[in-house]
């Protein structure tokens, strides 16, 4: 429709021009001595046009000729930067293929091609690292470098990253340092630090860490767990030989942290050791009363700390709930041992061992016996262990 449209417009102009032109009986004189031209008006007016039009036509002509080495070169610049970032596409999918010799070659091509080049020298470094090429990855890191201020943050994670890979501790905690001091703590990086932080022992800042990342919804709380309980239980073995110090941190411990009863179970040797087994004994006993763990049973007796008959009354307490469970029975003979009842803590060790026998209920009826002055008991308790050891 639009083209019938333009035609009908077009014959209408041209029938228009044609009746002007008929009606229009004047002429032009043109003298260039000593000659002399008389001219239709209507021809002049057509010659004046078709001059224009040609004029036109060969000046565009011109200019688009001078102009050609130009465009020739904007077109080879474009079509170099099409192959140059061609070749960085086609390094990343080797890179994430792992085809790491490809991925440095293509990626060395786009850094020569000036495309994108920290990005290319980040690749290429990735690739020399995933080939164990030590000198070529320095090399490349040292090129993304020179970059510094367009890709500093993506080079810092990834010499972090790569440094925790081959475990470069230290050069992983300098990179994410860095990165802290300059605003950047994101969730990537926070990951990285808790690594970093684990493997080098900073307990401390692993709880902060392991808090910080479940806070934001980083880590699942079934995550956070088991890390915030390994850093509990290497702060208290760190701490086990200065009690005070430990009763101050296990004081300090989020109510939260202390339901975990893999880690009271864990600490609860180390408090006792220093002194310190009252500190935990409230909470093993809500756990034991919440839900029963002879695990957890067997180390209350390290949690008298002089209280033995408070503890032993306890446990017979659960004793009539659990009058057949061999770790309880165990844990209220070494209390009876410690309140220095021989007859109760020997029932007690007895019932346990015909339950369930173990090396330590074994030497526990050892060293009764020996207090006792029953020598050939105490070496058969003795011999009757070391036969459980040697079987384990």
């Amino acid at each position: 429709m639009r083209t019938l449209l333009w035609l009908i417009a077009l014959f209408a102009l041209a029938a228009g021009v044609a009746m002007l032109a008929s009606v229009n009986t004047g002429y032009v004189l043109v003298v260039l001595p000593p000659w002399r031209a008389q001219l239709s008006l209507n021809l002049l007016i057509v010659a004046l046009l078709a001059t224009f039009f040609i004029g036109y036509v060969v000046l565009r002509l011109v200019g688009k000729t001078i102009a050609l080495p130009g465009r020739v070169g904007v077109f080879r610049e474009r079509r170099r930067k099409d192959k140059a970032g061609r070749a960085l596409r086609e390094g990343l999918r080797a890179l994430f293929e792992g085809r790491f010799a490809q991925a440095l070659k293509l990626s060395g091509k786009a850094f020569d091609a000036g495309e994108s080049r920290s990005m290319a020298a980040l690749v290429a470094a990735r690739a020399a690292h995933g080939m164990h090429d030590d000198t070529r990855y320095r090399i490349w890191i040292g090129r993304a470098a020179e970059q510094e201020e367009e890709v500093r943050v993506a080079r810092l994670m990834t010499e972090a990253e790569l440094a925790i890979e081959g475990r470069r501790f230290e050069e992983a905690a300098e990179r994410l340092e860095n990165l802290r001091l300059s605003g950047h703590r994101h969730i990537a990086a926070l990951r990285l630090s808790l690594k970093v932080a684990s493997a080098l022992g900073h307990w401390e800042e692993v709880l902060r860490l392991a808090r910080q990342l479940r806070k934001h919804k980083a880590l699942t709380d079934e995550q956070a767990q088991p890390v915030v309980r390994r850093a509990h239980v290497e702060r208290i073995r760190e701490l086990a030989r200065d009690g005070e110090a430990l009763a101050a941190y296990w004081r300090s411990i989020p109510a939260a942290e202390l339901g975990d009863r893999h880690m009271v179970e864990e600490a609860v040797p180390y408090l006792a050791a220093a002194g310190q087994g009252a500190l935990v004994r409230k909470t093993v006993e809500r756990m034991l009363d919440t839900e029963w763990d002879g695990g957890l049973a067997r180390l209350y007796a390290q949690c008298a700390n002089g209280d033995a008959a408070g503890c032993l009354a306890r446990g017979e307490g659960w004793l009539r709930k659990h009058p057949k469970d061999a770790d309880l029975l165990y844990a209220l003979g070494r209390l009876c041992l410690a309140a220095q009842l021989w007859g109760k803590a020997q029932s007690y060790l007895e019932a346990s061992l015909n339950l369930a026998p173990t090396i330590e209920t074994h030497l526990a009826l050892a060293h009764l016996f020996e207090r006792l002055e029953r020598a050939e008991e105490a070496h058969t308790h003795y011999r009757a262990a070391a036969a459980e050891h040697s079987a384990a």
